[in-house]
């Protein structure tokens, strides 16, 4: 198997070079990216895609491989359903995937949760989910040998997995092989701007001519639209998680709780993550967002665990260059990779916990941890939008960990949207410019 999660010492896939002119530019070879890009060839359109690292080289290689559909934003939730059956479809013609619908199960320690999963069954069954609450009983008879302790969960058997190390290099080559270029160790510095509009990029590798560029740039993307003086309150956290040695097969899907999270892998090993933990560095950007965020701290700070200084060359630390020329050497190439280190006392609490949870099956045992930093916005939904003080710019970020299970419908729907056809999903609260027309920003509707 793929060694994972891809990092900078990943051999390069895709070394280019880029072509002089194209229609579209996409920035970010992570899953939004790549399926925009897959999508775009098949409408006819001519698209370079500029990784400035490798292809899946940060989040999209370091999630937990999660395609749920379960405990989605109402927003977002018709775009999952749609995502649930193109990776159904993808998984036909690519195998390797490691696509598989073995569920996703919720479990609650408390009556407040099965609350909370009780109310969210409404957005089950108005899009006609095969959801379901499960009783304590019921929690037993899935989990193999698992201790009591649930009160229930929310369980839905269509939910599915894949291997993301390997699933998205895989739909990147499909992209290739329908026509696009894609281009590594490439990083995109500037836009090329003229009479107020976008007529290319300017690459480290020189200039490419295109009529649009979409931004899917990850934990990136607010560094690069800051530079052209285009702010969206976007901040990354790090989640850490861990890949287990072969063990027996406690549950064949995801499960998770307030304590750990986990899913089954080919490999025949666990990945393991603190069910709702997450680290987060102080930087600029985190001062500047600081009043659009209060809501959704109030809601989960004790969550998180603060740190006062990002590592040398992450987006949003302290030295980072906030501006340079299209002649300069960017902070994109400065940092090809995000490669955080995980936080391995909270991942030694998920050992603990999933002992003392599966007491059959022995504490896991660690065969590598690695941390990646999630793009995330304050009301938990991306940016899907044109930039309409910019023609020719497309902004598709903030994916705040739910990207590579939801990564091929938006990849569809920003291919439509580009290229001027219906979309066929309500976008409007995607839309850029809900954090500057008063409207109320907070993290609502999802579990």
């Amino acid at each position: 198997m793929t060694p994972f999660p891809i990092s900078e010492a990943t051999p390069i896939r895709h070394p280019g070079p880029p072509p002089a002119a194209c229609d579209v530019v996409i920035l970010g070879g992570g899953v939004a990216g790549v399926m925009t890009a897959y999508f775009l060839v098949e409408r006819g359109v001519k698209v370079t895609l500029c990784e400035k690292g490798r292809i899946a080289g940060e989040q999209s290689s370091r999630n937990w491989g999660w395609i749920r559909q379960q405990g989605r934003h109402p927003a977002e939730l018709p775009i999952m359903v749609e995502a649930n059956r193109l990776w159904q479809s993808l998984a036909q013609t690519m195998p390797g995937l490691g696509f598989r619908q073995d569920g996703v199960l919720y479990l609650a320690q408390r009556e407040s949760e099965m609350a909370a999963y009780e109310d969210w069954m409404i957005h089950a069954r108005t899009h006609g989910l095969d959801s379901r609450i499960i009783g304590a009983e019921g929690v037993k008879a899935r989990l193999a040998g698992a201790k009591a302790g649930w009160v229930g969960g929310l369980l839905t058997p269509s939910d599915a997995r894949a291997e993301p190390w390997v699933a998205v290099p895989l739909l990147a080559q499909a992209a290739v092989q329908r026509g696009a270029v894609l281009v590594e160790q490439c990083a995109v510095r500037r836009l090329d701007i003229a009479a107020g509009r976008v007529v290319g990029v300017i690459t480290e590798q020189g200039r490419i001519a295109c009529d649009q560029v979409l931004v899917a740039g990850g934990a990136w993307s607010s560094l690069f639209l800051r530079a052209h003086g285009i702010s969206i309150p976007q901040l990354s956290v790090l989640s850490s998680v861990a890949a287990t040695t072969p063990m027996p097969e406690v549950f064949a899907g995801n499960a998770s709780d307030n304590d750990f999270a986990f899913r089954r892998r080919q490999d025949g090993g666990y990945s393991l993550a603190p069910g709702y933990t997450h680290d987060f560095f102080i930087g600029p950007d985190a001062f500047r967002n600081l009043p659009v965020y209060l809501r959704t701290l109030k809601q989960d700070w004790r969550a998180t665990k603060f740190h006062a200084l990002a590592p040398r060359h992450f987006p949003d630390a302290w030295g980072t260059a906030r501006h340079w020329s299209g002649d300069e050497i960017s902070p994109f190439e400065r940092q090809r990779v995000l490669n955080p280190a995980p936080n391995m006392k909270a991942l030694t609490k998920v050992q603990d916990a999933f002992a003392a949870a599966f007491p059959q099956t022995g504490r896991p045992v660690l065969s590598h941890a690695w941390g990646g930093m999630i793009d995330t916005m304050p009301d938990v939904i991306p940016v899907i939008d044109r930039d309409g003080s910019l023609p020719g710019l497309t902004v598709a970020t903030g994916l705040s960990g739910h990207g590579f299970g939801i990564g091929p419908a938006f990849g569809r729907i920003l291919a439509d949207l580009m290229t001027e056809r219906p979309t066929g999903h309500d976008l409007h609260p995607f839309r850029l410019s809900r954090f500057s027309d008063g409207s109320v920003i907070a993290p609502t509707g999802a579990l």
